[in-house]
């Protein structure tokens, strides 16, 4: 039988691995695919945003499977290779505060897998300051090190010139815009060169995350005043909002923050922020929120 292939997703918190992963599923690729989520938090907002119609599981009408890791990885792999039919490929969406590496030195470690390389995703809005952050800098520039596709979000159909250089002193590794991309599946299934990133990667602090569910309501203007108020150390917010009419899915990484206005409103107001402990407690992000919900 044939090695199953395998393509880590790497990136940040926030900086657009679910709507790439969204993207490809998307896309008229042809191929029965598996998606694992290991996303990191309590509540598992980003596994939501895959519209997972099961506990752990979507299966969509393409073939394609969606499902969330445990946390031993192998033996999830082995569940993927007992799979029958296999899958032709298998994605796995690394936390945004993983050492994807490490996810793929278990495909290298596994003889019944194919290393298909490691797509990094990068926030062309954020990245710069985050790379320059004391606490967590050295973990960006070393997800950066070990790629072997450098794709960058949020920048038109264009890498920015001070961006390009930037990254080009870290790796090696091709520099690609996403949204100059007509599809993601010929880059993602098989067109990375792996071995192409020359880093080792660096460990990571320990982080903080804290999540809430109520059925609170709020307007869109309320909710961006709430996010902009966070607190400094608060790196990543996300969640869904119940509105007066509808609701809101929103992201807050660093100062960008961004709400996407939805049709139906979710079942619940949910929420969710991650910071590196050095910099915020599980306290100081409930009290955040808390003094929301009492004004």
């Amino acid at each position: 039988m044939d090695r199953l292939p395998l393509t880590v997703v790497g990136g940040y918190l926030g900086a657009g691995k679910t709507t790439l992963i969204n993207r490809l599923l998307r896309e008229d690729h042809g191929l029965r695919l598996m998606v694992m989520v290991n996303d990191f938090g309590s509540v598992n907002i980003d596994a939501e945003l895959l519209k997972s119609v099961g506990e752990d599981t979507i299966e969509l009408t393409n073939g394609c499977v969606c499902c969330t890791m445990g946390a031993d990885l192998f033996m999830a792999l082995g569940d993927v290779l007992d799979r029958v039919p296999r899958p032709d490929h298998l994605v796995i969406e690394a936390s945004g505060i993983a050492d994807p590496k490490k996810i793929a030195d278990a495909a290298r470690a596994e003889p019944e897998m194919e290393y298909g390389g490691i797509a990094l995703v990068v926030d062309a809005g954020n990245f710069a300051v985050l790379a320059a952050d004391a606490q967590i800098g050295a973990q960006i520039r070393g997800q950066v090190g070990v790629a072997d596709l450098l794709l960058v979000s949020k920048c038109g159909a264009e890498v920015p010139g001070a961006l390009a250089m930037q990254l080009a002193t870290m790796s090696p590794a091709p520099t690609v815009a996403l949204d100059g991309l007509e599809a993601v599946a010929p880059l993602l299934l098989g067109g990375i060169e792996p071995g192409t990133g020359r880093g080792t990667g660096a460990d990571h602090g320990a982080y903080v995350t804290w999540g809430h569910d109520s059925d609170e309501v709020m307007d869109h203007e309320a909710l961006r005043a709430r996010l902009e108020a966070a607190p400094a150390g608060l790196y990543r917010v996300k969640g869904f909002m119940r509105g007066p009419e509808g609701g809101f899915e929103f992201h807050k990484v660093g100062p960008s923050v961004e709400i996407t206005r939805l049709e139906q409103p979710p079942a619940v107001s949910r929420v969710v922020g991650i910071g590196p402990a050095a910099q915020i407690s599980a306290e100081e992000i409930a009290a955040w929120w808390s003094d929301r919900e009492e004004a």
